[in-house]
């Protein structure tokens, strides 16, 4: 058992990308960087083209990190992170956008395929294993528009309202998994409507 857990957020980085669909990975990420507590300044270090910070949430030592090297690339930076703080895949948990969710509905998997979400795919191609937990973002189907299109767009009035609860929901899920392991931690977020 590693000394760390590896809690991974995908976005793409970059101020036009801030606010999408597609970065709600990271911004659970930066609502989990709030409640770290031990060791450091928790500031970002940059490392592995990323931004990493070490500290403990839920009484596990973690590395919160965001890939910077956009999505699709998101696999080696992770892989290299892990190398290094000598995480195994099970270890991992990866934070991110499913568009196969209704907006604001969260699920906790492990070891299931990427249904066409670019990020995931590069992890677990990087990785060569699905064994890793996923805690999955429901953001919606498109209406209508071109899937990139939507995923790369600030969300909706609707949404906005909705966001800073739905973050903080996610943040929850990843701590759950924490302290409380991934079934029950499945128990209490798979079932929410």
């Amino acid at each position: 058992m590693a000394v760390y857990r590896l809690i991974a957020g995908l976005g793409n980085p970059g101020e036009s990308y801030l606010h999408t669909r597609h970065n709600l990975g990271f911004m659970v990420i930066d609502c989990l960087s709030q409640h770290l507590a031990g060791g450091g300044d928790k500031t970002w270090q940059k490392r592995f083209g990323s931004e990493v910070m070490e500290g403990t949430l839920a009484g596990c030592k973690v590395i919160l990190f965001k890939p910077m090297s956009y999505m699709n690339l998101s696999g080696m930076p992770t892989s290299q992170c892990m190398a290094y703080y000598k995480v195994l895949p099970e270890e991992v948990v990866v934070v991110h956008d499913d568009i196969d969710l209704p907006f604001g509905v969260i699920r906790i998997r492990k070891g299931c395929g990427d249904a066409g979400h670019n990020g995931v795919k590069s992890i677990t191609e990087a990785l060569g294993t699905v064994d890793y937990v996923r805690v999955r973002c429901g953001i919606g189907r498109p209406n209508g528009k071109h899937v990139p299109d939507f995923v790369l767009d600030r969300f909706d009035l609707e949404e906005e309202k909705e966001l800073e609860g739905f973050i903080k929901r996610g943040a929850m899920a990843v701590e759950a998994l924490l302290s409380m392991g991934l079934t029950a931690a499945q128990n209490a977020f798979n079932r929410e409507v």
